[in-house]
């Protein structure tokens, strides 16, 4: 593998997959924590390529992960689901170029919402489309027992104090608190009932654009099988504030109603399984990793570190709203219909 510029590789990757030549300057865009996206200008159009974390594609299982995915993708498509799907070109989806992983999208004009002005209206559109997604394909399934999160914070306390990194004061200091957010987390996921359905776990107000009011689902590398109890209960988290430590329980609400009036499962022992707002300490163990070195440069570890940050005191705000919270979906969610 050479060690070829950005530029160069999507110069090549364009005209590879039949786009044209680049028009140069190609524009980095803001917004990915895992991947790097690319606003690419060619004759032929505006694209949206991104650039696959190489890190991540060295991973056991993960283009299995992103063939999965891909599938997923397309029967949305044919489900008239508000996607922005990657590119087919060549008869597929990813390309590569000397050994570089790329997806490729035609340019989407349109706005993501800012996290701290996400609007009610927002919120039960987003419900909505995800209850849309539940309903493709639900399935009662056997019993199996979740996999468990099993993260060794103390060793990675220990670990950052060896290497006198930044985040070691903030591992220390919260060390207890993590275990109790992944038992926690364990518990939940025990507790869930024996459904699968389509589901897509990134689907947080960044990865939504709006044009003009109408809304299109972006970044859908996460596409999977997954159960919409725990994918439901997550974003309507995520949509009412919780990843701004800025909790608005009528728009929980509001996105649960949009959810159930396209989806509704006659589930409603959410407070139940609240454990699984914690699923954070996961992002917080890749982001642990990656502050402790497991990148691509310096400016991935520094990303990972600010994501410590960040992540850390979420979990922090969500064990004070924990109790608020569980209130709220006792008492706050719409009834089950007589005729379901």
């Amino acid at each position: 593998m050479k060690d070829y510029t950005i530029d160069e590789l999507i110069a090549t990757l364009m005209t590879k997959c039949g786009l044209g030549a680049v028009i140069f300057p190609i524009e980095p865009v803001s917004g990915g924590f895992m991947h790097r996206m690319y606003r690419v200008r060619t004759k032929s159009g505006i694209y949206a390529v991104k650039h696959l974390n190489p890190a991540i594609m060295r991973r056991e299982g993960a283009h299995d992960n992103f063939d999965r995915a891909e599938k997923i993708e397309c029967l949305l498509e044919k489900e008239d689901i508000p996607i922005v799907p990657a590119l087919t070109v060549l008869g597929k989806k990813m390309q590569t170029v000397d050994g570089h992983y790329f997806y490729i999208f035609h340019w989407q004009d349109g706005h993501i919402t800012d996290w701290n002005n996400i609007s009610y209206d927002e919120c039960k559109t987003a419900g909505n489309i995800l209850g849309k997604i539940h309903a493709i394909d639900p399935k009662c399934v056997a019993h199996q027992k979740p996999e468990s999160s099993k993260i060794n914070w103390h060793k990675y306390t220990l670990k950052a104090n060896e290497e006198k990194n930044e985040i070691v004061a903030l591992l220390a200091d919260n060390e207890k608190l993590l275990i109790y957010a992944e038992k926690e987390l364990n518990q939940a996921r025990a507790s869930l009932p024996d459904i699968i359905c389509i589901s897509n776990e990134d689907m947080d107000p960044k990865n939504i654009i709006w044009n003009n009011g109408y809304p299109w689902v972006i970044d859908l590398e996460c596409l999977d099988y997954g159960n919409p109890i725990s994918n439901a209960l997550q974003l309507a988290l995520q949509w009412s504030g919780i990843t701004t430590c800025n909790m608005d329980i009528e728009k929980m609400v509001t996105f649960f109603n949009g959810y159930l009036e396209a989806y509704d499962n006659c589930f409603r022992a959410y407070s139940d399984v609240f454990g699984l707002a914690y699923t954070w300490v996961e992002w917080l163990d890749y982001n642990t990793q990656r502050a402790l070195g497991a990148c691509i440069d310096e400016a991935e570890r520094q990303m990972g570190i600010s994501e410590v940050r960040n992540t850390i005191e979420r979990i922090k705000y969500i064990r004070n709203i924990e109790k608020e919270m569980k209130e709220a979906l006792n008492s706050r969610l719409p009834e089950i219909k007589a005729d379901r």
